[in-house]
């Protein structure tokens, strides 16, 4: 088990890489032993932490030449879009960064232990890493240039870990980095939302995007998230889809489509 897939489109490929990060909810046995929550709160914190049926929502992407990397895991195993450097990444001040020793209301979920950090860093965010890049130097191999969507839920109510819990929570939130973020990106992405009914903001309450490590600065990557807010596709206390996951899958794949021919 490796813990993500590279799932290839149906039609002809285009530079276009959707990453789901979050969408996993496997936890190995190691992993699930170590963890400190009872059977019934670790179903709770899945269930607030996954963004449910982000992989689903992702899946037209294919139709239109995207290649989706998609994490299996749950991001309780490892958190793939965290910093390892724990001065570059925020999320350690609440107990989140790559390996998570504090759950979603900021109890104790893991005992903080460098060996064992190391070995889950090894095992699980290392692999995941180096084929993502890989993915990456392909598409720039034979385009030029590499897109990245990087697909994300995000609750109605902010949980207590949020480091921005008072800001504005729209249908959309659209994360944008100025290195790699193209003004027209993002504008496409919010004429899109607009044309399915959703509002947007740009980078609140979750600000940023994903670019692999080795890539940052690299003018040929362009990248976008959609942090698209779950009761505008499911009914977050079941994280059963109803009508609205068919708007919102379009608008993805509706992203991908036109970011491919930018």
């Amino acid at each position: 088990m490796n813990g993500f897939a590279v799932l290839r489109p149906d039609v002809a490929v285009t530079p276009v890489v959707v990453h789901v990060p979050h969408a996993g909810t496997e936890l190995p046995a190691d992993v699930r032993d170590e963890l400190l929550l009872d059977d019934a709160a670790l179903v709770e914190e899945v269930r607030r932490m996954t963004d449910h049926r982000t992989d689903v929502l992702a899946a037209g992407t294919a139709s239109v030449g995207a290649t989706r990397f998609v994490n299996r895991c749950s991001r309780l195993v490892v958190d793939p879009e965290r910093f390892l450097d724990p001065d570059l990444e925020e999320m350690e001040a609440v107990g989140m960064g790559a390996v998570y020793t504090a759950t979603s209301d900021l109890r104790p979920l893991r005992w903080p232990d460098a060996a064992r950090r190391e070995l889950l860093l090894d095992r699980w965010f290392r692999p995941y890493h180096v084929a993502l890049t890989a993915l990456v130097d392909a598409t720039l191999a034979a385009f030029g240039r590499c897109v990245i969507v990087d697909v994300h839920s995000y609750p109605s109510v902010a949980l207590p870990y949020e480091r921005h819990g008072e800001a504005a929570r729209p249908p959309l939130c659209v994360g944008t980095t100025p290195d790699h973020t193209p003004p027209d990106v993002r504008g496409t992405v919010e004429d899109l939302a607009a044309a399915a009914g959703l509002a947007t903001t740009a980078d609140e309450p979750f600000a940023g995007t994903f670019v692999p490590t080795a890539h940052l600065g690299d003018p040929r990557i362009v990248s976008v998230m959609l942090e698209i807010r779950r009761d505008t596709y499911l009914d977050e206390a079941t994280s059963r889809p109803h009508a609205g996951e068919e708007v919102v899958a379009g608008l993805v794949t509706d992203v991908a489509a036109a970011l491919a021919v930018r």
